[in-house]
């Protein structure tokens, strides 16, 4: 195999990156034809004058929600996904270097992006550069995208796909080596129904985490801690009220999880047993897979649903949850949700959609995962690792026949949206490596 990626190359890349990782871009108050903010659109028109420099044609939507970069011909498209919006840095004196800076200590680059995602699509940029510069000529046209709303709700490549012509394959370079090839359907929800002037209760959480505990300061404090008990709850009496322990973890992996607000949503609907949304709960239960919901659902490739619970509201006026669902890829979207329908509404309860990202699946015997599986296992020597599956969310689901590749190694240490994140160098250089090779096989 011809070597693509040479010192000059990767230092080029290093450079770039140190640009891009100077604009601090989380979201922020919409601003004309920046629909997420100043920092968002700095980093979008950063990067394209980057690969333009490259090379690379560029363009820019008007209304500032995305922007691409094309180079080559052929009658078929391979697309690079990536993303230059990032999370905040967060508390900076938890940060030992400047995260809008890129910082070089021990053989790591240090700065915001450099994992997720800035890191790892200047390498992919510059891996066809570099084949570009040993002469070789393209047989399809590639396209680089470059969204500015991953950390939020992916609201600037819902835009690209009404404006732009679908890729015919491609890959996302924001998850893990070697690949994955499917990522379960992703739906959130509300849950509303009767209120009670019983109970007023205000438990709000992310929609992507199992909640780890839930305060309950409401009345008959007595009789919810003997009912927690009864049911070999964990919890303690606070100045605050009843703390309910659970163990928080990513909704996609609900099952792993202890949730404190289903919990003490059992607890409650002891001591309370005329109250609709409390029965749900206690008749839900601990199953963060819904068999006692809706039955089994699952599938041969990615499994099980999973169905996390992440708050509870009652008012007066009405009760309301929060539901994030993992949907089985061969499951059928629309017949689930009737079948959620018809459950919650036997407890008086209606279901409202908040918001939905389609699933991804790509077959392990398609042209493109065969292709980059085989590059991946050539360059590294690891034949143990398969092919994966996610509950989680990358780019790849949005394009037509695209996967995610890349860029983390299986031995890199994981640092996105922590204080210090940083991609080593050596790491870096075997993904854009392994990224040449791969681009090389499918594109030329």
């Amino acid at each position: 195999m011809e070597k693509f990626i040479t010192d000059e190359i990767q230092d080029a890349a290093i450079k770039d990156l140190g640009k891009l990782v100077g604009v601090a871009s989380y979201n922020e108050p919409a601003e004309p034809n920046a629909p997420f903010g100043k920092g968002p659109k700095a980093a979008l028109d950063k990067v394209l004058e980057i690969i333009g420099n490259l090379g690379f044609k560029t363009y820019e939507d008007p209304d500032g929600y995305y922007g691409y970069a094309d180079i080559g011909e052929g009658d078929e498209t391979f697309g690079i996904v990536g993303h230059v919006d990032e999370v905040p840095a967060g508390n900076l004196e938890a940060w030992d270097v400047e995260p809008y800076q890129l910082t070089e200590k021990d053989g790591k680059l240090y700065g915001r992006g450099t994992q997720d995602d800035k890191g790892p699509t200047i390498a992919a940029i510059y891996a066809v550069k570099s084949i570009l510069d040993k002469g070789y000529k393209l047989n399809k046209k590639i396209r680089v995208i470059f969204g500015t709303d991953e950390e939020i709700l992916w609201r600037c490549l819902a835009e690209y796909n009404k404006k732009e012509d679908p890729i015919d394959l491609g890959i996302a370079p924001d998850a893990e080596f070697p690949l994955i090839y499917a990522e379960k359907g992703l739906q959130q929800s509300h849950l509303f129904g009767p209120g009670s002037t019983e109970l007023n209760i205000d438990l709000e959480n992310a929609f992507n985490a199992v909640p780890g505990k839930a305060i309950y300061n409401g009345p008959k404090q007595d009789e919810v801690m003997a009912a927690l008990k009864a049911h070999n709850f964990e919890a303690d009496q606070t100045a605050d009220g009843i703390e309910v322990h659970g163990h928080s973890v990513h909704a996609m992996n609900a099952p792993e999880g202890t949730n404190a607000v289903v919990r003490l949503g059992i607890a409650l609907a002891d001591v309370y047993p005329d109250i609709k949304v409390l029965q749900f709960l206690k008749d839900f239960g601990e199953d963060a897979n819904a068999t006692n919901l809706l039955g089994d659902i699952s599938d041969d490739v990615s499994g099980k649903l999973t169905f996390n619970i992440s708050s509870l509201k009652i008012t007066p006026e009405e009760s309301k949850m929060q539901i994030d669902m993992r949907i089985p890829v061969k499951i059928d979207h629309d017949e689930l949700i009737q079948k959620v329908s018809d459950a919650v509404a036997k407890y008086d309860m209606r279901y409202e959609n908040f918001d939905y990202v389609a699933p991804l699946y790509v077959p392990t015997d398609s042209t493109l995962v065969k292709t980059l599986m085989q590059t991946y296992q050539d360059l590294t020597g690891d034949t143990k690792s398969q092919p994966a599956i996610s509950g989680g969310a990358t780019f790849a689901r949005t394009m037509h026949n695209c996967v995610a590749f890349g860029g983390m190694l299986p031995t890199t240490p994981d640092f996105m949206h922590q204080a210090n994140e940083n991609w080593s160098k050596a790491d870096m250089r075997k993904a854009m490596e392994i990224f040449a090779e791969a681009i090389y096989r499918l594109c030329f």
